[in-house]
């Protein structure tokens, strides 16, 4: 089980699919924090409608269920996933079954933020990419994919998305067995991750 964490934007499911592509490997799964959002009450609603809720803080994330749905993939279980709708902030009816595998990569930008959970992490990667790179990221996400108006994203990212980077993902960098600078474009890293996995399996 490999924990993937890092900023907003800086490219984990791009270094995870990369990874898994190098990899080449049968039974492998990506599981995203973002599937793991909790679910919100009508004020929260509303407040994530004007932009005023924190989704960049420890407390959004059900992090009871992340850690019963990662021990279950360990054990070899198939688990139910939430799928997660950005644009409405809620859980989607259907849930989605993964089945148990050998090589486990979750990303989320908290992925280090609970004690229990990085206990259950045999590898834990940081991805590290500038910050203006990843707000102009997030901006082009955000606004093409998700909906959003720029202001809006603007606002959210002073708010939010930078003081929990500096808070809560930036301080457990020095958690992280690897770092990888540059996001996906540093292929070393990516390739020095690959042949870990493999000695490991």
């Amino acid at each position: 089980l490999a924990g993937l964490g890092g900023g907003s934007a800086s490219g984990k499911t791009t270094v995870a699919t990369m990874i898994i592509e190098a990899l080449d490997v049968p039974w492998v799964v990506l599981l995203s924090m973002d599937s793991f959002y909790k679910v919100l009450t009508k004020q929260q609603q509303e407040q994530a409608a004007s932009n005023d809720f924190n989704f960049d803080h420890p407390d959004a994330f059900d992090f009871d269920l992340i850690i019963s749905t990662l021990k279950k993939l360990k054990q070899g279980k198939s688990v139910k996933i939430p799928i997660y709708d950005f644009t409405t902030h809620s859980r989607k009816k259907e849930w989605k079954t993964l089945y148990g595998a050998n090589v486990i990569i979750f990303e989320g930008i908290m992925a280090f933020a609970d004690k229990e959970l990085l206990k259950l992490l045999d590898l834990k990667i940081f991805v590290d990419t500038d910050s203006d790179i990843r707000l102009v990221r997030r901006l082009r996400r955000d606004i093409s994919e998700r909906g959003r108006d720029i202001e809006g994203v603007i606002k959210q990212y002073n708010k939010f998305v930078k003081p929990a980077f500096d808070q809560y993902i930036q301080p457990t960098m020095r958690l992280a067995d690897i770092v990888v600078p540059r996001g996906s474009g540093n292929t070393v890293a990516i390739d020095l991750i690959v042949q870990h996995v493999h000695s490991q399996l």
